[in-house]
């Protein structure tokens, strides 16, 4: 009789036990929408927040909130994913114009000063923090890759002290803008194929100075731009995405180099993978290795 009345009583308790939590259950319940758990379903689950959402579950419930949103939001599925989504709500999925990094510096290991070695932690954050980082330009890419470590989808690294970008793999998540500790990194449209490579405000003197790549606002690139899409501000160059026509023009009068066409870069890059004789573009050679 002792050892019956505590198992009596065990089980007694767990029944108790299980009505409440089956009670709780369903009053404390929260409704799942359907729609919602379909659409994260196809999402490719990086949770990167390329969409503008913390992650994939937070963008399929604005989806399934509100069907009017865009639903090709997804940098990483891509338009495969969007017609997934659209099918799921009944809508039509518009193409979006794919975006990628770009890294406005130039300041490559034979072109930037440096003024220090620097031996502290290795990350760009905390170089930065000591006396603006090992470099002479307090605009430049400090090179020890905080950009490549944000990246999930290996499409930045550094290359010869500057970061560049495999277009090709780039999602345009934008890990790397915001890993930046000098705001280098900006995302646009991969249509765009010549952009300035450079981020100095810098008058003529101290730019070159600091970096032999720098621009140093000398406004041949705008004066030979037959579109009115180049145009000096600040003392640097800066190309209107929506006005450039990327005829390359403006790179090839540029003295310095910090104007970059990725369509030679890619010629270079593509002859050097066939083992031709390569003609190297105006910017560093070490260009055409970053597509890699």
């Amino acid at each position: 009789m002792s050892i019956a009345i505590p198992i009596i009583l065990t089980v007694a308790i767990g029944f108790v036990a299980a009505a409440v939590l089956a009670y709780a259950s369903k009053v404390f319940a929260v409704e799942v929408d359907e729609t919602a758990v379909a659409i994260e379903g196809v999402l490719p689950g990086a949770n990167c927040g390329g969409c503008g959402f913390a992650g994939c579950s937070g963008y399929a419930a604005k989806l399934a909130e509100d069907h009017d949103f865009p639903c090709n939001k997804c940098v990483v599925g891509g338009a495969a994913v969007a017609e997934k989504i659209a099918g799921i709500l009944g809508v039509n999925a518009e193409a979006e114009d794919k975006q990628v990094a770009v890294v406005m510096c130039n300041g490559t290991s034979q072109a930037a000063k440096l003024l220090m070695e620097y031996k502290g932690i290795n990350t760009c954050k905390a170089a930065n923090s000591i006396f603006g980082g090992a470099k002479a330009c307090t605009y430049g890419c400090l090179g020890c890759g905080d950009c490549e470590a944000a990246c999930q989808f290996d499409s930045i690294h550094i290359r010869d002290g500057v970061a560049w970008v495999n277009r090709d793999t780039c999602t345009a998540c934008g890990a790397c803008v915001r890993a930046c500790p000098r705001h280098l990194i900006r995302l646009g449209s991969a249509k765009n194929l010549v952009f300035v490579r450079c981020h100095s405000n810098d008058g003529a003197r101290d730019a070159m100075q600091a970096c032999k790549n720098a621009c140093i606002g000398c406004k041949k690139c705008e004066n030979t731009c037959k579109f009115d899409a180049v145009h000096v501000e600040n003392n640097l160059s800066y190309i209107d995405p929506a006005k450039c026509k990327n005829c390359g023009m403006c790179e090839k009068v540029c003295p310095t180099g910090n104007i970059i066409n990725m369509r030679l870069v890619k010629k270079a890059y593509d002859e050097k993978q066939k083992g031709t004789p390569v003609v190297p573009p105006k910017a560093p050679a070490e260009g055409a290795q970053a597509q890699a």
